[in-house]
């Protein structure tokens, strides 16, 4: 069985490291995010896959926290590996990493199950926040709907909130589902 990693900060106190897996078709893809996700020490990559297949059997072995989960793959989609990693009823939270930008996919991503998504051009913008958000149990619906839900929330908007299109159509699209 798969046994945590346990990391120690200063004051020798045992933090339980956050476990990620990263499924995506394209290696160089998995060494970036691999990279990008080391900022956080207390971030640990449990594991890789390269298809949906390989996804849902890893998430059953390693037991991630998170899974960041490409859209197009061979074989079943990050999708449809979405839907079959939730029915398998564990607590992972899933993060949809995708290189479409079409309005729909905020629908898609939310009937597939999963917790949010991250457009790869936005990828040095929105990815560290969307995880640290999924982690927190939150969402993450790219970063205009993010933008426009804290305007929603919070008493004094940030000028990139001010400045925000209100008629963003995934925005629209995504808030009828939630």
């Amino acid at each position: 069985m798969y046994a945590p990693n346990h990391k120690f900060a200063l004051n020798q106190v045992p933090l339980m490291s956050v476990k990620i897996l990263i499924v995506d078709d394209h290696d160089v893809v998995r060494q970036g995010l691999r990279s990008f996700l080391a900022v956080r020490p207390d971030w640990e990559i449990c594991g890789e896959a390269c298809n949906g297949d390989e996804a849902i059997r890893a998430v059953a072995d390693f037991r991630p926290d998170l899974v960041i989960l490409d859209v197009t793959m061979p074989g079943m989609s990050g999708l449809e590996a979405a839907s079959r990693i939730r029915a398998l009823g564990n607590a992972t939270r899933i993060l949809i990493f995708t290189m479409h930008e079409s309005p729909r996919i905020a629908i898609d991503v939310h009937e597939a199950g999963a917790h949010g998504f991250v457009q790869k051009s936005q990828a040095s913008r929105d990815l560290i926040l969307a995880v640290e958000r999924l982690l927190s149990g939150d969402t993450f619906f790219g970063h205009e709907q993010d933008v426009q839900s804290r305007e929603t929330t919070s008493d004094k908007p940030s000028v990139s909130a001010k400045a925000a299109p209100k008629t963003d159509l995934s925005f629209r699209l995504a808030r009828a589902f939630f």
